[in-house]
């Protein structure tokens, strides 16, 4: 029950990652606003993380890519709540493998304003409610803003400038009380994920490989990734700001 009593809105809540840190901030007694585009899935997983408590969870449609349907639901959420402690920017996507010279400027421009601008505006917006309660911010970015992708110059970009704003808001924030804390998952067993391999000629191969990146020899969880957003929301992290959680298995070592 290390959230009883507290408000988090997680971006792009219903699936992946941000369906992992639903499901913990609701299991650890917190009220969950879920925030996504689609209503099915959304609607499914607030009724489930509702029934089986001890927190509860609303699900409020949006598309992050608008700041201000983004603002709107964020206020939502807030008064419904009567409070906000924590806002998770997860919401995002990891294009196909392109080249930056088959990388039009019209698709770097569009994958920063859902990567990037969504993450800004998210900040932005909850802060008025972050402020009265001393809350955090946790943005979910990527190991690749560390360490670079073949072929992913415009996501690593907009996950890098995930990392700028966490660590300059850290300073800006910290004399308010507001922590700013951000996570560099590597390879988590995700839809999106799946939704990768499926492009590949032996799907079942290459997940295989990609478990075999980690020092475990497997994938992440997105609850693993919930559990360490649920730290860096709690009183466990408070003298952590301006971090980037590198949360990958030790895929990044013994190269």
């Amino acid at each position: 029950m290390r959230y009883q009593g507290k408000a988090v809105v997680v971006t792009g809540g219903s699936k992946g990652i941000g369906e992992g840190c639903s499901r913990v901030f609701a299991a650890e007694g917190g009220v969950v606003a879920i925030l996504a585009r689609g209503v099915e899935a959304g609607t499914a997983l607030a009724k489930e993380l509702t029934s089986k408590g001890p927190g509860r969870a609303i699900f409020l449609q949006c598309d992050v890519a608008d700041p201000e349907a983004l603002r709107t639901a964020i206020d939502t959420a807030a008064r419904e709540f009567g409070r906000l402690d924590c806002i998770i920017n997860n919401a995002g996507s990891h294009p196909p493998a392109t080249p930056i010279d088959d990388t039009s400027i019209e698709m770097m421009e569009s994958l920063l304003k859902l990567n990037y601008i969504s993450t800004f505006a998210g900040c932005k917006y909850a802060l008025p409610h972050l402020r009265k309660t001393n809350g955090t911010i946790v943005n979910i970015s990527s190991l690749v803003a560390l360490i670079g992708q073949p072929e992913s110059s415009a996501y690593c970009a907009t996950k890098g400038a995930q990392l700028g704003l966490t660590k300059s808001l850290a300073v800006e924030l910290g004399k308010e009380g507001v922590r700013v804390n951000a996570i560099c998952p590597g390879n988590v067993d995700t839809p999106l994920m799946r939704d990768w391999a499926a492009t590949l000629p032996d799907p079942a191969s290459a997940l295989e490989r990609v478990s075999g990146l980690q020092v475990f020899n497997r994938m992440g969880t997105s609850e693993e990734i919930g559990r360490i957003a649920l730290f860096l929301a709690t009183e466990d992290s408070s003298f952590l700001t301006g971090q980037a959680i590198e949360a990958e298995g030790g895929a990044s070592l013994d190269y």
